[in-house]
């Protein structure tokens, strides 16, 4: 098993390095940290979400990737983080600079990642028209955060998959519970 762990962490710390000799400096540098700057707190998913609130017709997906954010944060940040406590790539090797400050200490999963992929795939489940541009957001900010050398490759996968399910089982419980909502309300109007 160590030997595994070994390997992914070369592959991990081979894919940062030649992002960060090949690619940073510039006018990049700046499109990249505007873009993981959209997934801080996750920002950008958050005013979508309100936005859709106001419409009849997307509300379930507003309310969805509410969910699907609340159940990633929960997951990813407040869970696996402290869990696993994995050193952001800054930190255990010292030719990797940060281009932003992380805001924590731990790597492991992807916050940004996460949470993009779960209310691209909660927009998903309601809205398939708005799902290619949602997650080519989310890639791009899931990309974002190894450019700026503040999470190993390993950590932006799996927050991408463990997003992409708090997303699917966000809205499929947020479905479930706006159904039993409006079926109370047509009881109790019945009566």
């Amino acid at each position: 098993m160590d030997i595994l762990l070994d390997i992914l962490h070369t592959f991990d710390y081979d894919i940062l390095l030649a992002i960060a000799t090949r690619w940073r400096g510039g006018l990049s540098d700046t499109v990249w940290t505007l873009l993981t700057a959209l997934g801080n707190g996750g920002a950008v998913w958050i005013a979508l979400a309100v936005v859709l609130l106001f419409f009849r017709k997307t509300r379930r997906a507003g309310v969805a990737i509410l969910a699907a954010l609340v159940l990633g944060l929960l997951v990813g940040n407040v869970w696996l983080k402290e869990w696993i406590m994995r050193p952001r790539p800054f930190v255990t090797h010292a030719d990797l600079a940060a281009l932003v400050d992380p805001g924590d200490p731990w790597s492991f999963p992807s916050g940004h990642a996460l949470s993009s992929f779960a209310a691209a795939a909660a927009l998903c489940y309601h809205h398939r028209k708005g799902a290619i541009p949602a997650f080519v957001l989310a890639a791009l900010i899931a990309f974002s955060r190894l450019y700026a050398s503040v999470h190993y490759p390993s950590d932006v996968l799996a927050g991408a998959l463990i997003g992409v399910l708090c997303g699917l089982l966000a809205a499929w419980l947020t479905d479930r519970a706006i159904d039993l909502f409006h079926a109370f309300r047509l009881r109790k109007s019945e009566k």
